[in-house]
C-alpha cells in the first residue's frame, strides 16, 4: 500500500440516488476497484449545515432536500468528503476526494448538471474562513466549465479558478499564481478519448496531476487536493483515475 496520498471514500457513494450518469451504478465501484489496494481510504462526515452555508442560500439547501432525503444525505456526504481532503491537504499530505454526486456547476442558489452542493467551493471557503488558508488556485480540468466554482469566486480575488483549455494554458496558469497557499484540483475524466471529450489519453492525466503536484511542492509546502467531478466510461474511469493519483503523489516530487 502507498503511503502519502490518501482516498477519502465512504460505501454511501456507491448508492444510486438519482437517474443521471454521475450516479450510474457501479460507477464509484469501478475506481474503487483500481485503487483499494494502492492507497489509504479514509471516511468523511457529511458537511454541517453551517459548512453548505458558507457557499449556498438555505433555499438552495431546501431545493436539494426536497428531491428526497437519500439524495441530500449522499450530496452533504460529498461536500464533507471535499472538505475531508482540503483538511488533510493543509496537513502536508495529499488526498483525493473519491465523491458523488459532483459539484463544481452548482453556483450559490442554483445547481444543474448532475450537481447539487458545490462540493470544492465549499472546501475552499470552510479552509478560508478558518484562516488555514488565503490565496488558493482551483483547476478545473473537466471537459465542461466549473461554471458554478468559478461565479461563486468571480468576485473574491484570493480565489483563482482556472479551466482547463490546453497544457500551454495550465503551465502559464502555474506560472502567473506561484504566491498561493494551496491547490485544488476539480478532477474531471470526460475528456478521455473513449469517453464525451475524446481528447486526452490515460497517461496525459498522469502528466497533468505531477504538473499540479510539482507546482504544489514548489510554491504551496505541498499543499494540495483532488476531487472528482465527471467521468462516465466505467471501463476506462478507473484506470484514469489511477493514473491521475500516480501522478500527484508526493513521493514523487521533491520540496523545496
Amino acid at each position: 500500500m502507498e503511503v502519502g496520498m490518501k482516498v477519502v471514500f465512504h460505501e454511501k457513494f456507491n448508492a444510486v440516488y438519482d437517474y443521471d450518469p454521475a450516479a450510474r451504478e457501479g460507477r464509484l465501484e469501478c475506481i474503487v476497484d483500481e485503487l483499494e489496494d494502492s492507497y489509504q481510504f479514509v471516511k468523511p462526515l457529511p458537511a454541517k449545515q453551517s459548512d453548505l452555508l458558507l457557499i449556498h442560500g438555505q433555499g438552495q439547501l431546501d431545493h436539494v432536500r426536497n428531491q428526497g432525503e437519500l439524495l441530500y444525505e449522499i450530496a452533504a456526504l460529498s461536500a464533507g468528503g471535499a472538505i475531508k481532503a482540503a483538511e488533510i491537504a493543509v496537513g502536508g499530505e495529499p488526498a483525493f476526494a473519491l465523491i458523488r454526486p459532483p459539484g463544481h456547476h452548482a453556483s450559490r442558489d442554483f445547481c444543474w448538471g448532475y450537481c447539487w452542493f458545490n462540493n470544492m467551493a465549499i472546501a475552499v471557503e470552510k479552509l478560508r474562513s478558518e484562516k488555514l488558508v488565503n490565496k488558493v488556485l482551483i483547476v478545473d480540468i473537466d471537459l465542461h466549465l466549473g461554471d458554478g466554482t468559478r461565479n461563486i469566486f468571480a468576485q473574491v480575488p484570493e480565489v483563482v479558478y482556472y479551466h482547463l483549455d490546453s497544457r500551454e494554458g495550465l503551465e502559464q496558469c502555474l506560472k502567473d499564481n506561484r504566491d498561493c497557499d494551496l491547490v485544488a484540483l476539480s478532477a474531471g475524466f470526460d475528456r478521455h478519448i473513449e469517453d464525451w471529450g475524446k481528447t486526452l489519453k490515460t497517461e496525459d492525466f498522469a502528466e497533468i496531476g505531477k504538473m499540479i503536484a510539482s507546482y504544489a511542492c514548489d510554491f504551496c509546502g505541498g499543499r494540495y487536493f483532488a476531487v472528482l467531478e465527471g467521468g462516465y466510461n466505467q471501463r476506462v474511469l478507473g484506470e484514469n483515475v489511477k493514473a491521475m493519483l500516480r501522478g500527484l503523489d508526493h513521493k514523487n516530487h521533491q520540496l523545496i
